[in-house]
């Protein structure tokens, strides 16, 4: 029993891993599953789809590496935050598809508990901002739209989960229904300050208690598996969203230390230690960990469009036919066009929180092609990140800059990584392991196990990959930003 296996579920897909005794890979696999769109800003996964693929690739994953059931001490999960589930608690049938994090359908419902004068006690409450990204108001309008829903979850019949509580059910065999304190932080239910389900927050939004998940430290009994999935039981002792779970990995226990996950989205966490940190900027302020029932803090900003630009020169303008490709591309554009892309393909996140906007080119020329459409494409998501942390710096101050600590899919870009260095003005330094947020499921449930070693042990594995510095001179560096800036405020106006 020396290795733990973290499950990664995320928006695209679905990964699993193996850990060693030294947290070292020993195997992943991989399955991606269907994306839906039924309309425009609406995004839905199929719940079965993220079940059979979590189960698929856990038991791939073990039989990759040559080893047996006996072999694994624990399981550790990460998953993609705010994605909604409702489902039977008899049946273990959803109700309707999961509704994922970047669907927009309740922006009018948002604006109007806005107008109703709502949002100071949402943002008091929770540390969220009143917005259709986060699991509430979709938990509400799955109640309100689907026939017959309401009267089931006032009777008790049904329960609501976000992506963790439902691979627990299902990996439980339905005899847990359990969330941890992160997740739980990103349903815009939750008090964050005194650690309960709100009963404020559940009032204001018509959401019977009764359907809500235990919450538990990120690092707990979590339930057995099922005997039939794996041979055994397995002990599922870490849960953490996958954010949290990269601030972890990243070892980012200190105040003042920063992260940022470049996936579907991007995603920068500030530590900001025991005490939560009232923005002033539009960033969230969210729980980064609980563990042993101590709660520390993290002001967040959250990007819905990075690695997802890329996907869509490849699927959208099919431009490229690889991720990889963009780095080459970027590196052939012409220096002398200044393409600016804004993605707002679903509105823009933090720190402008706008659901209605769209995304727009600006700079177009009759030269403009590929490379430069890769470049403009790999920059956005270093302009964005610049939006995230001049809003951190200007909600919390320490003495001396803290370089970004980087990683997910596009940090593997030296291109992008030294864009970001320069745009920024700071080190961006990137891991020599990138898997930081199924590690971090995997440290949460191998200590837990006894497997691995305490958090500051642990946070002194951490190792340096490459350090990225600024090389771009101060005037270009701000004019680059005002014309990013002047983008952004383009595509508010329309």
């Amino acid at each position: 029993m020396k290795h733990i296996l973290a499950i990664d579920q995320g928006t695209t897909s679905s990964r699993a891993i193996l850990f060693d005794t030294d947290l070292s890979v020993t195997a992943t696999a991989q399955e991606e599953f269907e994306q839906h769109y039924p309309a425009s800003g609406w995004v839905e996964h199929d719940a079965d789809d993220l079940w059979t693929s979590t189960a698929g690739t856990s038991r791939e994953v073990i039989e990759r590496a040559g080893l047996g059931p006996e072999d694994i001490a624990a399981i550790g999960i990460t998953n993609q935050r705010e994605t909604t589930l409702v489902w039977d608690r008899a049946t273990g049938r959803p109700v309707h598809n999961a509704i994922v994090w970047q669907d927009r359908r309740t922006a009018d419902l948002c604006r109007d508990l806005r107008e109703q004068g709502c949002a100071t006690q949402v943002t008091e409450i929770t540390g969220l901002l009143l917005d259709p990204y986060f699991s509430a108001t979709k938990l509400k309008w799955i109640l309100d739209t689907v026939e017959g829903a309401r009267a089931r979850a006032e009777a008790g019949e049904l329960a609501f989960g976000t992506v963790d509580s439902w691979l627990v059910w299902r990996l439980t065999g339905g005899k847990v229904h359990v969330t941890d304190a992160t997740n739980a932080a990103r349903t815009m239910l939750f008090d964050i300050r005194k650690g309960v389900w709100s009963e404020d927050m559940c009032r204001m939004l018509d959401i019977p208690m009764a359907m809500l998940p235990e919450v538990r430290d990120c690092a707990s009994d979590f339930g057995m598996t099922r005997p039939d999935l794996f041979g055994r039981e397995i002990p599922i002792l870490g849960i953490a969203g996958d954010q949290q779970a990269a601030t972890i990995g990243q070892a980012c226990f200190r105040p003042g230390m920063l992260k940022s996950t470049y996936g579907t989205g991007c995603f920068a966490l500030l530590n900001t230690g025991d005490a939560p940190v009232a923005s002033k900027n539009r960033l969230l302020t969210t729980i980064a960990y609980q563990m042993d029932g101590k709660r520390t803090y993290a002001l967040e900003g959250s990007i819905f469009i990075a690695g997802a630009v890329v996907q869509w020169l490849r699927d959208g303008l099919q431009v490229i036919r690889s991720a990889a490709e963009t780095q080459g591309l970027a590196e052939r554009a012409d220096p002398g066009q200044d393409l600016v892309l804004v993605p707002a393909f679903t509105g823009l996140g933090a720190p402008y929180w706008n659901a209605d906007c769209r995304g727009g080119v600006f700079g177009l020329t009759r030269n403009s092609g590929p490379a430069e459409f890769a470049r403009a494409a790999l920059e956005s998501v270093g302009y964005q990140t610049r939006d995230l942390l001049e809003a951190m710096r200007a909600d919390w101050s320490a003495e001396g800059d803290t370089a970004l600590r980087v990683d997910g899919g596009m940090s593997a870009s030296d291109w992008a990584m030294q864009f970001l260095a320069d745009i920024l003005g700071a080190p961006v330094d990137r891991p020599k392991v990138l898997e930081t947020t199924a590690m971090g499921a995997a440290w949460l449930a191998g200590q837990r196990a006894g497997l691995y070693p305490a958090m500051a042990e642990f946070g002194e594995t951490w190792a340096l990959d490459r350090s990225f510095t600024p090389a771009m001179e101060a005037d270009e560096r701000e004019a680059r930003y005002g014309r990013w800036k002047r983008a952004v405020a383009a595509v508010q106006a329309v």
